[in-house]
């Protein structure tokens, strides 16, 4: 066991005197088991739960989904058209123009829509993010009110995609 004496620390009115402390060798195990055990009492980080959801940070979620969701489609669809001839698939454009002709007018619709509203929010918060990078448009309120008009602006050019 080691004891280290008191040591005299200059303060502003004067010297704190620190108290001995003693330390002592221990095993790895040892010490393993000291830090779980310290760890049991460390307060936990706080959640996503505690946060008052805003609308800057919940429309930046969704364009990053949007956009891993696109290009995923896009990168799918690219490889299994490159690949379909190997397999005797048929996904050429008469067929797929074909097949998507024969759908009830609600498929089609729901077809048309799930494209089109991650492609249009996912645009017209891309010209959103631009005009932040000239500087424009980039105060709380400013924020809020640009990110409910893409919202708007998404949902209508949307539904008007979806019906053509």
């Amino acid at each position: 066991m080691l004891t280290q004496k008191a040591m005299q620390l200059p303060m502003r009115h004067g010297t704190s005197t620190l108290p001995s402390t003693t330390t002592k060798a221990v095993s790895n195990d040892d010490a393993y088991s000291i830090l779980a055990k310290q760890r049991l009492n460390r307060p936990i980080s706080p959640h996503l739960g505690i946060y008052r959801w805003q609308t800057s940070w919940i429309l930046s979620g969704l364009n990053r989904i949007t956009g891993s969701a696109l290009s995923g489609g896009l990168y799918t669809f690219a490889f299994l058209y490159l690949i379909s001839p190997a397999f005797g698939w048929h996904l050429e454009s008469a067929t797929l123009a074909a097949s998507f002709g024969a759908l009830p007018v609600l498929a089609k619709f729901l077809i048309k829509s799930t494209i089109a509203l991650p492609f249009t929010f996912h645009s017209f918060n891309g010209i959103r993010h631009l005009m932040w990078d000239t500087g424009a448009q980039f105060k709380n309120q400013q924020v809020i009110r640009t990110g409910w008009t893409v919202v708007g602006i998404s949902v209508a050019t949307a539904l008007g995609l979806a019906w053509l």
